[in-house]
């Protein structure tokens, strides 16, 4: 005889995906601490199905992001801390991560961490040109909200961001690249 299948209620899947999607959304940026995984976007989706547990689903914000691997362990390791034992944590690369993924959240998390936000990332048409064109604006200073800065540096601690300095209050700080 074979036994019956087991029931489950219709919403087990959204009881058990909603307070994982929670956890997931709250795990901090190792870069940037202030900003979670969902501020900065990089969070698709968090799914659960009987079989597997639970998937989360990352994207990096860009291909060699060194901060990947720390941020998978980092949405385990909270995951099974709450409760749930099956997890899985995959990186989905297409479509890649844009800067336009910053919740509004995100962005003023950033400007209160005198980070500048990033301006929309430009669009293209086709693959990103590989030759040198005009340097993009500086963006506005997040301390005193001037727009005379200047470009010190095209790189700062990490890849994304970039440093400069305010012309109006001297202070330098961080700007995260469009891309």
């Amino acid at each position: 005889m074979v036994a019956p299948m087991a029931r489950r209620a219709p919403h087990d899947d959204a009881t058990r995906r909603a307070p994982a999607y929670d956890v997931a959304a709250a795990t901090p940026d190792p870069e940037i601490p202030t900003l979670t995984i969902e501020d900065l976007g990089i969070l698709r989706s968090v799914d659960y199905s009987p079989g597997r547990g639970i998937v989360v689903t990352i994207t990096p914000t860009y291909s060699g992001c060194p901060a990947m691997r720390e941020i998978a362990a980092d949405v385990q390791a909270r995951l099974n801390r709450a409760g749930f034992e099956r997890v899985t944590v995959a990186t989905q690369l297409a479509p890649p991560w844009s800067t336009d993924w910053i919740t509004r959240e995100g962005h003023r998390k950033l400007a209160a961490a005198g980070i500048a936000p990033p301006a929309p990332a430009p669009r293209r048409a086709g693959p990103v040109p590989l030759t040198l064109g005009r340097r993009p604006d500086s963006p506005g200073c997040p301390r005193c909200g001037s727009p005379d800065t200047a470009l010190t540096a095209q790189f700062s601690a990490t890849a994304c961001k970039s440093l400069h300095r305010c012309t109006a209050c001297g202070e330098p700080f961080e700007a995260v690249k469009p891309l």
